[in-house]
């Protein structure tokens, strides 16, 4: 067993790491005070290849594995959850589930559009009545003819007012539950299809939340994906590369916290010496070197199942629920260890702190993934084979073009 990373994932590692210290942090602490999107970064995300990482150069893709994938939303975490969030919504949640469940003619059409960026897409699920409850969605999809017509509304939706591209889920048969529900792709600029934003977050406030709204959206039967009925399946799919990308950005916020940190400590002086002298400051250092090594086990673990083409719910499930659980408390002793100065955000930790809230709680909240490994554990719960399975990376035929 090799825990090394290849010289193409070494390769990887160095360019996003380059690409947030020179591009990110220089301009974030702005965007966050202001409540602003980085727009300015979407080229250059697409220009290196970043918006399509993992899918086959034939689609316009970098054709890199999914390992690549978590290097990057790893690196781009490491300058702020904004940035990682677009990775996860516009290729984790929305590129890669039309590459798993599209038909041939759906990912020569949509998928190159959102590998080099001309498209920004979101995802669609939550509803201000349904979040962990997914069957309780309330939104509808009534055929009609060759289109269906979608009714509904969406909440907590990230990228929702910076996207133009949209996969939504409404139930095209309400009496089967979770079974009824369907997937659709959506188009800014379609008749009652409108967006807006919403304020006063706690934190990441350099990242668009908002919601969708529809009201007799016209969709045509081509911009399903999947049959009918295969909705809660793709959700559920495309929640596993979420929350992938999730567990590694969590892995470079604890970096980034464990670097500042040391930064901080060598500088600061109390009773005459470096406050990292201090064993309850080295305990606290040491529980983040402890959080990186195990969360980047977990997520590499998970990335090679990816690769493998094999099912990962669980391990991905696990990663996600320790990473975040760990960045969350890295970020809280990094505050502690700045004191006074952790709590202003001239110091990268308080957004931090505020950022890492929030991730304990989307794409599933720490509570259901704790039931989650219960019932895995207990026997209750196990995963079946789906339909279609994310397909397992191969290089000779993934970077054709």
């Amino acid at each position: 067993m090799d825990f090394n990373l290849s010289e193409e994932h070494k390769m990887v590692e160095k360019m996003v790491y380059d690409f947030a210290r020179k591009e990110i942090l220089p301009i974030i602490q702005e965007h966050d005070r202001n409540h602003t999107y980085p727009t300015e970064l979407l080229p250059k995300l697409a220009e290196l290849g970043f918006l399509g990482i993992c899918l086959p150069a034939r689609y316009g893709g970098a054709g890199m594995d999914y390992i690549s994938l978590g290097i990057i939303s790893e690196g781009l975490e490491y300058g702020d959850s904004s940035v990682r969030e677009t990775i996860a919504v516009h290729l984790g949640l929305h590129a890669l589930p039309i590459f798993q469940w599209g038909t041939d003619k759906q990912k020569d059409e949509f998928l190159p559009p959102l590998a080099n960026g001309e498209n920004i897409a979101c995802f669609g699920l939550t509803e201000p009545g349904a979040g962990s409850d997914v069957a309780a969605l309330a939104s509808t999809a009534r055929k009609d003819g060759a289109d269906y017509i979608l009714n509904g509304e969406k909440m907590w939706i990230t990228l929702s007012d910076v996207a133009n591209r949209f996969l939504v889920f409404a139930k095209t048969d309400p009496s089967k539950g979770g079974r009824g529900i369907s997937a659709f792709i959506l188009e800014r600029g379609w008749k009652g299809l409108t967006t807006g934003s919403i304020e006063g977050k706690m934190g990441v406030h350099a990242s668009n939340t908002g919601w969708i709204a529809m009201q007799d959206v016209r969709v045509p039967v081509s911009h399903r994906l999947g049959e009918e009925g295969q909705g809660f399946k793709i959700a559920m799919s495309a929640l596993d590369n979420a929350r992938y990308g999730v567990a590694a950005g969590a892995v470079g916020v604890i970096k980034a916290c464990l670097e500042a940190s040391l930064r901080y400590g060598k500088e600061r002086q109390t009773f005459g010496k470096s406050i990292l002298e201090y064993q309850l400051v080295q305990q606290m250092i040491a529980n983040m070197q402890q959080s990186i090594d195990v969360g980047e086990l977990l997520v590499r673990k998970a990335g090679w199942l990816k690769n493998q083409g094999v099912r990962n719910t669980r391990e991905t499930s696990m990663a996600k629920w320790y990473c975040t659980d760990a960045a969350r408390r890295a970020a809280d002793d990094a505050v502690q260890i700045h004191g006074a100065y952790g709590y202003s955000d001239e110091y990268i930790v308080e957004r931090h702190l505020r950022n890492t809230k929030s991730a304990v709680i989307y794409e599933g909240t720490s509570q259901i993934h704790t039931l989650m490994q219960a019932a895995y554990a207990i026997g209750t719960r196990k995963d079946k084979a789906l339909p279609r399975t994310l397909p397992a990376y191969d290089p000779d035929t993934w970077q054709e073009e």
